[in-house]
């Protein structure tokens, strides 16, 4: 039977003795870690590579981790964070968790805590991943309409004016709700890659341009037009039922 991967917690602390003990400690729990003691460090490594959780100092040298946390959240780079800090204040814990972290530990602790509580929040991820069909859409969103056809996420279906009522398929379904999240707005092609397969998807330009013409076709094959799904030339899409955009 092939072995479970390990996961990969990046551990951003700048006391390299307590960085080291997490390490080693986390490693023996069955872990791989990463040290880093700046927090451009780590934004490096993200932004090229995927990590399964953050373990992150709030003070460090070259900026906080809440600073650090805002940085990921600009590039779209989501990742379960619990933050470990010496500073007891609850206003500091609940800014922590406001930003979107998923734990808050405070020095000194134990290290079975701090192994147990990474456990739970890895459980968390993974059971919120199981309700995502692609990084933008969850089965639990609701029907929407896309120029006269109706689509139901939970169902992975799509119903259009004629009655005829398909499976559509996965990326299909992502790039649908993601233009129809942004009506009217010129949309890059960059943007919508990374919002239906995520930033650190490996997906090239023309993987993109083959379910775009998938998309047309099957409306097409329907009678439904898509005169207002446009390519801007050099850019990138736009989805205007309205009419109202003057993009070409």
């Amino acid at each position: 039977m092939r072995a479970e991967p390990k996961p990969l917690i990046l551990v951003i602390e700048d006391e390299s003795e307590l960085a080291k003990l997490i390490s080693i400690h986390l490693e023996e729990a069955g872990m791989q870690t990463q040290v880093y003691d700046r927090a451009a460090h780590a934004i490096k490594f993200l932004k090229r590579n995927f990590a399964n959780l953050l373990l992150l100092d709030i003070n460090l040298p070259d900026q906080s981790g809440f600073a650090l946390l805002e940085e990921l959240k600009k590039n779209d780079i989501t990742i379960p964070t619990i933050f470990v800090t010496g500073n007891a204040l609850e206003t500091n814990k609940v800014k922590g968790l406001d930003m979107g972290g998923d734990d808050y530990i405070t020095k000194p602790f134990s290290y079975v805590e701090l192994t147990a509580r990474i456990r739970a929040v890895l459980r968390r991820a993974e059971s919120n991943r199981d309700l995502n069909v692609t990084k933008n859409v969850k089965i639990s969103d609701e029907p929407f309409t896309f120029s006269g056809a109706e689509v139901t996420p939970d169902r992975l279906e799509i119903k259009f004016p004629d009655g005829a009522v398909l499976k559509i398929g996965r990326k299909e379904l992502g790039i649908l709700a993601y233009l129809n999240a942004n009506k009217g707005s010129v949309i890059t092609r960059k943007a919508l890659i990374h919002s239906v397969w995520g930033i650190h998807a490996d997906v090239k330009s023309r993987s993109l341009d083959q379910y775009i013409v998938k998309v047309r076709e099957l409306f097409s094959l329907h009678g439904v037009s898509l005169d207002s799904f446009r390519t801007v030339h050099g850019v990138g899409y736009i989805f205007d039922p309205t009419g109202g955009s003057t993009a070409q």
